[in-house]
């Protein structure tokens, strides 16, 4: 017999996997239900509109970035810039497998149900907000290597940005050219902000 908890959870990753293949407006309770194995009737005990489901998932994303997404980065990679750019061939090694079908979950439902599902756009930004922490840690960590003046923050933005837009333009043209043009020129600027701060660099500013 299959506990409560587990169908709750088989519904949620089926859900999870539909919205970002097909999105949430052509993805119907039914389709879920059957993905996910159960009867529909369970589907409405445990979530008794679509809404609810998309926070569920919403949710369990925010849960999963850190073990699904950051951890095998982190684990591989020690220098922290590395693990940014490390993430960001992540995306890119995400649309080749699936040929360009798996975007970014959180931007593909901002552009879809941002401005018609206020609760779910909080959990949205929110889920932005966690990647963006991942991101201004790894530069905070990087602070003695990068310019004085250098927001973390604002570069971590830079990096969501360049690597949304990257994603959309891979996904639209169905190539990597803007995607890697995108991230060469990233990584371009990064360098020169390291190559700012050498040593010598930072002796001249304090002797200035």
């Amino acid at each position: 017999m299959t506990a409560p908890s587990d169908t709750r959870e088989k519904l949620i990753a089926a859900a999870m996997d539909l919205f970002v293949f097909q999105g949430y407006g052509n993805t119907g309770l039914a389709q879920i239900a059957r993905k996910a194995g159960v009867l529909p009737g369970s589907l409405y005990y445990f979530f008794p509109t679509k809404e609810d489901l998309l926070h569920a998932t919403l949710e369990r994303r925010k849960q999963l970035l850190y073990p699904e997404v950051l951890e095998p980065i982190w684990e591989r990679l020690d220098d922290p810039i590395e693990r940014v750019f490390g993430l960001l061939a992540g995306y890119r090694s995400m649309l080749e497998v699936t040929e360009f079908r798996h975007g970014c979950p959180i931007g593909n439902l901002v552009l879809e149900v941002g401005e018609t599902h206020p609760h779910a756009r909080a959990l949205l930004a929110q889920n932005f907000n966690g990647w963006l922490d991942a991101i201004e840690e790894c530069f905070r960590a990087s602070r003695d290597r990068l310019p004085e003046h250098t927001d973390a923050r604002r570069l971590a933005v830079f990096v969501l940005t360049t690597m949304e837009g990257a994603v959309m333009l891979a996904r639209t043209y169905r190539n990597f050219e803007a995607y890697d043009a995108a991230i060469v020129q990233l990584r371009d600027y990064v360098e020169r902000l390291l190559t700012e701060s050498t040593p010598s660099s930072r002796q001249g500013r304090k002797h200035a």
